[in-house]
């Protein structure tokens, strides 16, 4: 029994030394990555897609072993054994909106498989001003996801405020794009 051990041993160290790695693949962690990403059904899409696809899946086929959080420049995706962080589009910041009549949560970084908010596929208009430039960003009618948000890609380094409107309710809340905004708007209350 203990001479099978020896020789189990033995054979992992030599099929583990034997085995070949691309090392520039190791080293950048793409390899690993694009393995991460394949088995979380993400694999060939950009990080921008991956945040479009996420957010709008319908809550019932989310995945429940994969939180994704966005950043202001960066996706952080993780699961119970593995975290990987993916670029996101220069010059834009994903901000994703959940308007609310009656309950909201805190949030700072919109986690794409676990937030939720109040009014999942709703009609709404939002109108998304910057305040430095007074320039109109979004207006436009669309529908909350099923989560309950709404999400855009907004240019960076602006701020200025976000307006929804529902059902003769509306409400007004302010966001932020640079570096230290919120990627989360859960504030905007509807009367």
């Amino acid at each position: 029994m203990k001479r099978a051990a020896i020789i189990t041993a033995t054979l992992a160290l030599t099929l583990t030394g034997c085995s070949t790695v691309d090392s520039e693949s190791t080293a950048t962690g793409t390899e690993s990555q694009a393995d991460f990403l394949a088995a979380h059904d993400l694999g060939g899409m950009e990080g921008a897609e991956m945040i479009d696809h996420l957010d709008q899946m319908p809550v019932s086929q989310r995945p429940t072993d994969l939180l994704a959080s966005v950043r202001t420049d960066e996706l952080v995706l993780s699961d119970n054994d593995d975290d990987v962080v993916v670029d996101l589009p220069e010059n834009q910041t994903y901000v994703s909106i959940a308007p609310y009549v009656t309950q909201t949560h805190d949030c700072f970084y919109h986690s794409l498989t676990t937030c939720l908010g109040e009014l999942g596929n709703e009609n709404i208009q939002v109108t998304i001003t910057d305040e430095t430039t007074g320039e109109v960003l979004v207006d436009e009618e669309t529908a909350t996801f099923d989560n309950g948000f709404v999400g855009f890609w907004l240019p960076d380094e602006a701020t200025g405020t976000i307006e929804i409107t529902h059902e003769g309710r509306t409400g007004v809340t302010e966001f932020s794009t640079t570096d230290d905004g919120a990627t989360c708007v859960t504030d905007l209350r509807l009367t």
